[in-house]
């Protein structure tokens, strides 16, 4: 039996914890996962914590932490967190740091994201914990366990080795890729983008900005104020209860519902796509009086979608030339395409924008600089064979 599944402990109480992470405290790195539950909460509910460390003896390398037994406090772990001289190492971090960020307002720190780390090393757009097992620690990985009830006790012996294979390969993949940005100078590029992952807004919905995340045909700015006291409504009703934002009524019935903008119960009652519990009690009065102040609002007051992408005045021939230069930068730099400019960085830099992400950082370095040379007319682009290259003007 390998290493990665031979010994499984758990530790279930403070002083366990506290044990393990002196350990870890002494080592270059310790490898980090989770496993939650979000369907039936607003803010996910931790029922798991995986570590390891290298370089350790067989039964105390790595250990599954079950914080739903017992009294456990998670400080030891925050301890380690703030401990500079320890690289915490996840994967695919962002709902992990949501989970510490909201629980006890603290971020790993150092942090290393292997999944940002392969994107810089070109293993691709969001590569798979289980593509980079398979391609650097050459394993393979039982996921049968990936859909399961990870609050339910007690834990099957499957789903512990599927836990634990969260964070015991974790340890090769590290050391293979943080080898691989030292060699080519690329890890500050993955400190840059890791600065989101530790920013608290990334993390923090405020209920009076939860508009902006819906999707709506209409960019009217009476339309959009209805849209706006509704949303908010919603967000802090279900933030105030630990209770997905759905529960309280769904997208499409809030896009309804500002289009009929009801005055009354019994114009709710007519609605289509409002749930049954909506239409009654705190939800329906809160519906109302959202409909009501996003109709008083004064014009100089009502949201406005801006900088739409449909209204830039871009410039078709330069959109194709810079994705023609984008897609040289990416095979020069077996960085993904989608990472260093999406789309739409593309269209903004065409019509004439330059407070884009493509234009800053390391992608200014990537592709940033010869995209606005080539945007002056400093630079043009030839073909040699099936490689495109860029020549002085």
């Amino acid at each position: 039996m390998s290493k990665e599944t031979s010994y499984m402990k758990t530790l279930t109480t403070t002083e366990e914890l506290a044990a393990f992470c002196a350990l870890a405290h002494t080592k270059p790195y310790v490898t980090i996962d989770t496993e939650f539950l979000r369907e039936r909460t607003y803010y996910s509910k931790l029922c798991l914590i995986q570590m390891a460390v290298p370089d350790h003896e067989v039964g105390e390398d790595a250990v599954l932490v079950d914080p739903l037994v017992g009294e456990m406090s998670l400080e030891p772990l925050y301890e380690l967190f703030r401990d500079q001289n320890v690289v915490k190492v996840f994967h695919a971090a962002r709902q992990d740091l949501e989970i510490f960020f909201v629980e006890a307002g603290v971020f790993p720190d150092p942090l290393f994201d292997t999944q940002v780390a392969a994107m810089v090393c070109g293993f691709g757009e969001q590569a798979g914990y289980e593509t980079l097992v398979r391609k650097i620690a050459k394993e393979g990985v039982d996921k049968s366990s990936r859909f399961t009830d990870w609050s339910r006790r007690p834990l099957t012996e499957a789903q512990q080795k599927y836990a634990l294979a969260d964070v015991t390969h974790l340890r090769q993949i590290y050391e293979f890729l943080a080898a691989k940005l030292e060699q080519t100078q690329r890890a500050h590029w993955v400190r840059e983008e890791l600065q989101i992952l530790t920013n608290p807004d990334t993390y923090t919905v405020k209920p009076s900005e939860a508009w902006r995340r819906l999707k709506t045909r209409t960019t009217s700015p009476k339309f959009l104020a209805v849209v706006r006291e509704l949303a908010r409504f919603r967000e802090g009703y279900a933030q105030s209860r630990n209770i997905p934002r759905n529960r309280v009524f769904k997208d499409d019935a809030l896009i309804e519902l500002a289009s009929t903008k009801p005055q009354s119960m019994q114009d709710l009652g007519r609605s289509r796509l409002l749930l049954r519990e909506a239409r009654k009690g705190e939800i329906a009065e809160g519906i109302l009086n959202g409909v009501k102040l996003g109709l008083a609002v004064p014009p100089e007051d009502m949201p406005r979608v801006e900088n739409s992408r449909d209204k830039l005045q871009v410039n078709p021939a330069l959109s194709d030339l810079l994705r023609v230069l984008l897609k040289a930068k990416t095979e020069s730099s077996g960085v993904a395409s989608k990472l260093i400019a999406p789309s739409a960085d593309l269209d903004a830099i065409a019509a004439g924008q330059r407070d884009v992400a493509a234009l800053s950082g390391w992608r200014h370095e990537v592709f940033g600089e010869d995209a606005l040379r080539l945007c002056s007319g400093e630079i043009a682009l030839t073909t040699k064979g099936k490689s495109v290259r860029v020549i002085k003007i």
